[in-house]
């Protein structure tokens, strides 16, 4: 017996021993990986990379930025259904459990023994909070090591913070397939809905997520996906989140996944959204952008945006169309299965309603094609296959491009088989199509408000995907006759009026020794003798031109330039009076917006406000001061008012005499096709040198509309190709949409402004029965002449200077008129 006793003796020493040497072990183990943990205290001021959203004017989501596509939602906004998703899926015991789950861990430590040496990955035991320290602290390493920082960790990570709080820094930092972190993220882009939105069975597929996504891919992997789904709602109904019949319904739905795009989401804005983007790269830096949850809130009218890209578009396909059928895209080998190789064709995503096609079949009175084919969001070409006709009538515009023009009689003259080409559904003729190119000339529109400088459109090309140059901002050409009223302004608003005559008639002007002579033609080669500067603006005559700039001189010309912002600086010679100088369509739109807004400064701007990630206003663009605006409640005061500081870059009064004289070029002078929107409207054609480019800006008291047209490699657009012609068609179809449901509303006059009768030729009062009289806006102090005074008359004798008559100039005029080559401005 005493012998039993001793050896039960010793084992129990023995075992106390080891017991002791095992707790000092495990806290020596304890207190070795407790040195040097990392700092846990930064997770108190977690700041994730958050995606940039920017907005249309309207609310409507334009495009968004992130290198990871992330929405930070505080706890309290997290629907109840998702955190349970998450929880059953993840931790279902996170709101017991210390930061670690002794169950989980034998659980995993058993299966470790059972699988040792099948190189098979361990399988972890892992809690959310210690899911947040491996996330946002430790990394993804897959050792013991990190292992046991991991849960050291997350015991810490515990005392100093909720269990709200833990959850909430893991369902936005987890990352859950397709670029998106977090759940509001991945519920906008598996879904294309808010969190709050989400059923149970898309709440239960995004908790299956964080094992692995490209593992439960919807697309590729789809089946496993939906039992990946399953396996969470069977958890969330055992751990009593859902009843059973809720969960066998939900089990049974289909996985559906409804994709959001990554680009830019209002249709036809990709111009505007890139021009947003740069902004916002260059104000306030790549990180930012990418990284700093910026809310930028922009100017665009998606509805006016649509209408400025359709009737563009429509512009340059008309004018492309007018010279001919260039010929197929490509060919392809229409055997076997033509879809997956008109797939690999690459098509522009952007010209909607257009679709890329190829011809399988041809006779004389059709053609059949097949539509390129989608791919489904993992890639694949889709298996349907979309076919069409092209009937005669589809084709009867495509006579050849190039030699003897002839009729299309047949189909087959124009399209064979394996032909890649563009088509577009012939309105209520279903299955049918008309073909279409893609045009060669380019162009661009900007609409802008002329009160406040807001860019309500713009289309910087007929394609972004073709060509993300934007042609509004970025193309520099020469505006031609499109910067006259700029001359005109300066002018007028230093002594000179509507009814001032200027002669003319042929100039020669004296380019220096060895110059030759200069001589600046009117388009047509016609000359009216004395006419009024009303005159010369509505029929844009340029020796008119020249001669008023010779009369008040360049430097003052070049003054107004910079002032309205044309240029930053412009050369004081007489060329640059018929738009030789380089500028952009943006820069002359917010010009002619000065000239709309009664002579004060416009700022153009894309963007109304900008806002951080906590919500703080860092960017406002109007800087009105509105005086009353802040009263809470009404005690018979008056009205709050807008307080405008802005300067004032012309006379109000210039400003209405140029917009009357703009009116009449649209009522008599060169663009009486505008005439067609049956509403006010001022405006200004110009054209430049050999026909390489067609400007028309036209206004209204509230709109200002500018069009540019031309190739990207300048070169001569077409015979008798004018303003007029081509871009006055764009604006005037535009506005007719635009204002339709606006009342005809005047431009509103100045105080002081009289309107007088006068002749239009003589520009002197009207008698009675006088046929050409129109009402002329004269200031205060002036009136119509009571002489017959020209300008641009020999000074010696009041004559014309006769033809071949040479007036001296600066041999810097003479280098500049030269390399401009302004002979044909107009």
């Amino acid at each position: 017996m005493k012998l039993l006793l001793r050896f039960l003796g010793l084992l129990f020493a023995a075992g106390t021993t080891l017991f002791l040497v095992g707790v000092g072990g495990v806290a020596a183990l304890l207190w070795h990986y407790s040195q040097g943990l990392p700092d846990y205290s930064q997770l108190k001021d977690y700041e994730p990379p958050v995606m940039t959203r920017v907005h249309a004017a309207d609310g409507s989501l334009l495009a968004e930025y992130a290198k990871e596509r992330r929405l930070y939602l505080p706890i309290q906004a997290v629907p109840k259904l998702v955190k349970e998703a998450f929880i059953a899926a993840e931790d279902k015991n996170f709101y017991e459990h210390p930061g670690i789950d002794v169950y989980g861990i034998m659980r995993a430590a058993t299966l470790y023994v059972e699988n040792y040496g099948s190189n098979r990955h361990p399988q972890g035991a892992s809690t959310i909070t210690q899911q947040v320290a491996k996330n946002f602290i430790l990394g993804n390493q897959v050792t013991f090591d990190r292992k046991i920082k991991e849960m050291l960790l997350a015991l810490k990570i515990e005392r100093a913070y909720s269990k709200d709080k833990i959850l909430e820094l893991y369902l936005n930092e987890i990352y859950l397939g397709f670029g998106a972190y977090g759940v509001a993220a991945a519920s906008l882009l598996y879904f294309d809905k808010s969190v709050h939105e989400l059923t149970l069975q898309e709440a239960a597929y995004l908790a299956a997520l964080p094992k692995g996504p490209n593992n439960y891919n919807p697309f590729r992997r789809h089946d496993e996906a939906v039992a990946r789904r399953n396996y969470v709602i069977d958890r969330m109904v055992e751990d009593g989140f859902v009843p059973a019949a809720e969960g066998e319904k939900a089990k049974k739905a289909p996985l559906v996944v409804t994709a959001r795009p990554p680009d830019t989401h209002v249709f036809a804005a990709e111009y505007f959204a890139e021009e947003v983007r740069r902004y916002l790269v260059e104000h306030y830096g790549e990180k930012k952008l990418y990284e700093g949850g910026l809310s930028v809130r922009t100017t665009l009218d998606p509805k006016l945006q649509a209408l400025a890209r359709k009737t563009m578009v429509n512009g340059l396909v008309n004018f492309d169309e007018s010279k001919g059928y260039r010929g197929p895209i490509s060919k392809i080998d229409i055997s076997g299965d033509w879809g997956v190789k008109l797939a690999d064709v690459k098509s522009f995503a952007d010209v909607d309603p257009w679709h890329m096609a190829v011809v399988l079949e041809v006779n004389e009175q059709s053609a059949r094609i097949g539509l390129q084919p989608s791919r489904d969001p993992g890639g694949n070409v889709v298996k349907d296959r979309e076919v069409g006709i092209v009937p005669l009538e589809g084709v009867k515009w495509a006579k050849p491009a190039s030699g003897p023009a002839r009729p299309i009689v047949h189909v087959s003259q124009v399209l064979s088989p394996g032909d890649v080409i563009y088509v577009e559904p012939l309105p209520d003729k279903p299955g049918q199509y008309r073909l279409r190119q893609v045009p060669e000339i380019s162009g661009a529109m900007v609409v802008e408000d002329p009160h406040t400088g807001r860019v309500l459109a713009m289309v910087g090309g007929f394609s972004f995907d073709q060509s993300q140059f934007n042609r509004a901002t970025q193309a520099l050409r020469q505006p031609g006759s499109s910067f006259k009223p700029i001359v005109y302004a300066a002018a007028i608003d230093n002594g000179y009026t509507p009814s001032t005559i200027v002669m003319d008639a042929p100039i020669e002007i004296d380019m220096g020794a060895g110059g030759g002579i200069w001589k600046p033609e009117n388009y047509g080669g016609q000359f009216y003798g004395p006419s009024t500067l009303r005159f010369g603006l509505e029929e844009s005559r340029n020796v008119m031109t020249v001669r008023l700039a010779q009369d008040i001189g360049m430097p003052l010309i070049a003054k107004y330039a910079e002032r309205f912002g044309v240029y930053d600086t412009l050369p004081p010679y007489l060329s640059y009076a018929l738009g030789a100088g380089e500028t952009t369509l943006m820069r002359m739109v917010t010009a002619y917006a000065m000239i709309d807004n009664g002579g004060r400064r416009v700022i153009p701007t894309l963007i109304d406000r900008i806002q951080d990630r906590y919500g703080h206003t860092i960017y406002k663009h109007d800087e009105r001061v509105c005086e009353g605006c802040d009263a809470t409640s009404w005690h018979n005061q008056d009205e709050p008012t807008l307080i405008d500081h802005r300067e004032k870059v012309l006379d109000p009064m210039t400003a209405y005499q140029i917009t009357s004289m703009m009116e009449g070029v649209v009522q008599r002078g060169t663009a009486t096709v505008v005439r067609d929107v049956g509403k006010p409207i001022a405006g200004k054609t110009g054209t430049t040198n050999d026909e390489k480019d067609v400007w028309f800006i036209g206004f209204s008291p509230d709109i200002v509309c500018g069009v540019y047209m031309g190739y990207d490699k300048p070169r001569h657009i077409a015979n008798n190709a004018t303003g007029g012609h081509l871009a006055a068609p764009i604006v005037r179809d535009f506005l007719k949409v635009a204002l339709a449901d606006k009342p005809p509303i005047p431009f509103p006059m100045p105080r002081g402004i009289k309107l007088v009768r006068v002749d239009a030729k003589t520009g002197m009062r009207a008698p009675p029965g006088d046929p050409r009289v129109i009402l002329e806006a004269f200031k205060p102090g002036t009136a119509p002449p009571d002489s017959y005074s020209v300008i641009g008359t020999d000074t010696s004798n009041g004559k014309p200077l006769p033809e071949g008559g040479a007036v001296p100039v600066s041999p810097e005029a003479d280098r500049a008129i030269r390399s401009s080559g302004t002979g044909g401005l107009y």
